[in-house]
């Protein structure tokens, strides 16, 4: 296991003029603020990753913690935050991260859905959820990037999530940042369970197979699209996801960029292995 940059090939530079697309695992819950030595490793990635980004002048993140009928988008001017985890102390329900909104940006986001076909909704009610203020307080601690917040589709089909990524693409020539947060390994009762032999083993084997998929250069990007679409067959893939949702992210992130990951990045979170996937 690699807990830094994983590089399995010579990376190709990307365009830029375009600001970054990043999948990123955000762990457990807010345990990766509360200090919990199995999140150190991810606590590194996200102080690595930071500075490759640059400053954006905006983030959109598409949260595995928000599914609605149709893509939805949090359009409101200063959304309060979330707390969508339970049976935490005290202390993870007074989080702060008090960045604001942008009703304009949300706008385009719905505009370039409606011009690809693609029926969404603006909610000026509904605030960022731990899918964003999670890593982005790691990330940007000073809150002082507007944000907005993209919601899953909740019949959970693959090529759907490719397809709103594809619309949303051309806001990378804005310097709006689109980050996907989810998690590469999200079984939730493997957590709990004594690591096996074979456990691990199946953890890595969807890992090998999903950085092959995102990352392999001498892969078309129809090869790599239907990679995605048909993730299921996979090995252990659904013991890595018994359900989809937090994999979904990268789909929307790969519809937005339609390339081979630039970096991997590869470390363990609360004892499996992670990854993450950055296009810039």
């Amino acid at each position: 296991m690699n807990d830094g940059l994983y590089n399995p090939q010579a990376m190709v530079a990307e365009s830029p003029s375009l600001a970054g697309v990043l999948y990123l695992s955000h762990g457990g819950g807010p345990m990766p603020l509360l200090g919990d030595p199995g999140h150190k490793n991810l606590l590194d990635f996200l102080k690595i990753v930071t500075p490759m980004l640059g400053k954006p002048s905006a983030i959109l993140v598409v949260s595995a913690h928000w599914e609605a009928r149709v893509p939805t988008i949090t359009s409101g001017p200063m959304p309060a935050l979330v707390y969508d985890y339970y049976g935490f102390p005290k202390e993870s329900y007074q989080i702060r991260y008090p960045a604001a909104g942008n009703p304009v940006l949300a706008g385009k986001v719905f505009n370039l859905l409606a011009s690809h076909g693609i029926a969404a909704k603006l909610d000026g009610q509904r605030g960022f959820d731990h899918g964003l203020f999670v890593p982005l307080k790691v990330m940007y601690p000073e809150a002082d990037i507007p944000c907005v917040q993209l919601s899953l589709v909740d019949d959970l089909q693959p090529e759907g999530h490719i397809r709103i990524g594809k619309a949303i693409a051309s806001l990378r020539k804005e310097n709006v940042l689109i980050i996907g947060s989810g998690f590469s390994f999200h079984n939730l009762r493997a957590f709990f369970d004594p690591p096996t032999a074979e456990t691990q083993a199946l953890n890595q084997a969807f890992e090998g197979w999903l950085i092959d998929t995102c990352s392999n250069r001498q892969l078309t990007e129809a090869e790599r699209e239907r990679r995605l679409v048909d993730w299921q067959q996979a090995p252990a893939a659904r013991y890595c996801h018994p359900r989809e949702e937090h994999l979904l992210p990268l789909h929307v992130c790969y519809g937005a960029a339609q390339t081979a990951a630039g970096r991997v990045f590869e470390f363990s979170v609360l004892g499996k292995m992670a990854s993450a996937y950055l296009w810039q």
